[in-house]
C-alpha cells in the first residue's frame, strides 16, 4: 500500500495551519469553496478552536477572521453524530454573540461561514458539497424578500442571506475522483490526504510542500501517529458496531433515550472491546455508569 507523503488536512488545522506562514494554504481552500477571494487576517479563539491533544476522535476547529471582518469557522468531524445539524447551528450562534461587545448596534453582527468538514454520512443526500443560505419567501406571492437599496449600501450586502449565517457542509469520506476542476481536487485531498504531482488548485501547491510528514518535527510526527492510530481505531470500531447489528440499537437508544436500552448498548460494546471512553461518551453515560456495567 502507499505511505502517506502528506499529513491529513484535519491534523493539519490542529498544528500546520495555525502558523502565520501556512495561512496561504488555507487561504487557497476557503478561496476556492467559497469562490471568492479570501484573506486570513487572524485566528481567533472560541471555545472549540483551541488545540487539544485529547480531542483524539472528535472534531477539530478553526475560527479564522478575514480581511473583510468575517468569521470563517471550520470544523472537521469524524466520529457519526446524529444531532451533528443541532450542533453547527448552535456553534454558529455561539459565535454571533461571542463577537459583538456588549453595547453595540445590531448592523455591527459578523458575517459567519460555518464550514463543515464530515467523514461519515450526514443526513441522507447524494451530493458531496451542500450550502444552506437563509431567505424569507412569501407565503401568499412566494416572493423573496430583500435588501433596501439603503441597507444594501450600509451593509455592503447584496442580499438577506449575506447577513446570516452560511453553512457548507463537505461529506467526503468516499470521494475518490481526481479532476482539474479546483473544488474536486481539494475535496480528493480531504478524503485521501494524497496531492498527486499535476494539482494546481488554489493553496494545494503550496499544501505540496507545507504539509509534507517528512518536514515535520520528530514531535509532531509521534503526536500525529498517535493520532492516526486514534482514527483508524475509531473506525474499525464503528464498522465492526454496524456489521454486527449493535449501531442501529445505540443510535435508537440515543435518539429515545432509553436508559436501560443505552446500559444494554453498552455491554454490547463492551464485549466487543470498545474503549469505555468512547462508550461513555456516545451513550451519554457517565464512566462510573459504564464500569458497573
Amino acid at each position: 500500500m502507499k505511505g502517506r507523503t502528506y499529513v491529513s488536512f484535519d491534523w493539519a488545522l490542529k498544528r500546520l495551519l495555525r502558523d502565520k506562514s501556512n495561512f496561504d494554504v488555507l487561504e487557497g481552500f476557503l478561496t476556492t469553496l467559497l469562490q471568492t477571494d479570501i484573506k486570513i487576517h487572524r485566528l481567533l479563539e472560541s471555545e472549540g478552536n483551541k488545540n487539544r491533544d485529547d480531542a483524539k476522535y472528535n472534531r477539530v476547529d478553526l475560527l479564522a477572521e478575514d480581511a473583510n471582518g468575517e468569521l470563517l469557522l471550520i470544523e472537521v468531524q469524524g466520529e457519526p453524530e446524529f444531532a451533528y445539524f443541532q450542533r453547527m447551528l448552535f456553534g454558529a450562534s455561539k459565535l454571533v454573540t461571542e463577537y459583538i461587545n456588549g453595547g453595540e448596534n445590531y448592523e455591527h453582527v459578523k458575517k459567519i461561514y460555518s464550514i463543515n468538514i464530515v467523514y461519515f454520512d450526514l443526513g441522507q443526500g447524494e451530493d458531496v458539497v451542500y450550502i444552506g443560505k437563509t431567505e424569507f419567501r412569501g407565503i401568499h406571492n412566494n416572493d423573496v424578500l430583500k435588501l433596501s437599496p439603503y441597507m444594501r449600501q450600509k451593509f455592503k450586502a447584496s442580499e438577506v442571506s449575506d447577513l446570516f449565517p452560511e453553512y457548507i457542509i463537505l461529506k467526503v469520506n468516499d470521494f475518490n475522483r481526481w479532476s482539474k476542476v479546483a473544488l474536486d481536487q481539494w475535496l480528493y485531498f480531504l478524503a485521501t490526504s494524497d496531492i498527486p504531482a499535476d494539482a494546481d488548485a488554489p493553496g494545494l501547491i503550496q499544501a505540496r510542500e507545507k504539509l509534507k510528514l517528512m518536514k515535520m518535527t520528530h514531535e509532531d510526527q509521534v503526536a500525529y501517529d498517535r493520532y492516526m492510530m486514534d482514527r483508524a481505531i475509531l473506525r474499525n470500531t464503528m464498522v465492526t458496531a454496524r456489521d454486527e447489528g449493535i449501531e442501529e440499537g445505540f443510535e435508537k437508544g440515543l435518539i429515545e433515550g432509553r436508559s436501560e436500552e443505552k446500559k444494554e448498548n453498552a455491554r454490547q460494546l463492551k464485549r466487543n472491546g470498545v474503549p469505555l471512553d468512547i462508550i461513555a461518551k456516545s451513550l451519554g453515560l457517565s464512566m462510573d455508569e459504564v464500569n458497573s456495567l
